[in-house]
């Protein structure tokens, strides 16, 4: 109990503190989990839609091949992006191992496959809700598949929010590719596990309430501005 005590106690030194290291690993952390939601959502969103809605030859193959690639495993990623980026690999000229940019690069792949899954399965539940309405009005598949996914963009923040959950807990991955390396890799999940591994658990665990705040205060800012956004039709 003297434990918790001392954890929650060090979390709220930490707030009161918030020094520019902490700083710093909060505001990249956010930078890069925000940076693969955006890509991640631009590849998945209309790769999960098609899937929902046009018939195609493999169209199970892929819809079984999104529900298991949901559960890669971070290092396997990591170690996949590790890889393609250092310097024998085929992408090492760029020189992005262990930048910021390779963390956003592993947390896409892991994301890419959870958001086009979920984005699938909510598609596709209203398409077949309102195909036959749809094809009695006369409507082209095209259309179909837009009107389709303009009625389901709120209920599709559920995926972002899923994507999101996954890129902010993220540590195998980008502890592989960018070597939590002091002001220009560590975020808050690789600190979370320094400073757990140097058995400062008081430390790690306030750092951990910091970074569930952190991901609450987005979560609820996503979802308050999808449900302002459908009360009064701003989108």
């Amino acid at each position: 109990m003297d434990d918790i005590f001392q954890a929650v106690n060090m979390a709220f030194v930490l707030f009161l503190q918030l020094d520019a290291d902490l700083f710093e690993i909060m505001i990249l952390s956010l930078k890069v989990s925000l940076s693969a939601l955006f890509i991640a959502t631009r590849i998945a969103m209309p790769i999960g839609s098609a899937v929902a809605v046009y018939r195609f030859s493999g169209r199970k193959a892929v819809m079984i091949s999104l529900n298991i690639l949901m559960g890669l495993p971070p290092v396997v990623v990591g170690l996949f992006v590790y890889l393609m980026l250092s310097r024998n690999g085929p992408f090492g000229v760029f020189g992005l191992l262990f930048t910021p940019t390779a963390m956003i690069i592993a947390q896409v792949i892991l994301i890419t496959p959870i958001i086009a899954a979920l984005t699938r399965q909510v598609t596709e539940e209203l398409y077949n809700e309102y195909d036959e309405q749809l094809i009695s009005l006369g409507a082209s598949q095209f259309r179909r598949f837009t009107a389709v996914l303009f009625d389901a963009r709120y209920k599709l923040l559920t995926a972002i929010l899923a994507g999101f959950g996954r890129a902010s807990a993220e540590v195998g991955a980008v502890m592989i590719v960018g070597g939590n390396i002091d002001h220009v890799t560590r975020v808050m999940t690789t600190s979370i596990a320094m400073e757990a591994s140097k058995g400062e658990l008081a430390t790690a665990i306030g750092l951990g309430l910091i970074l569930i705040t952190m991901a609450a205060i987005i979560n609820l800012l996503i979802y308050f501005i999808g449900d302002m956004a459908q009360k009064y039709g701003n989108i």
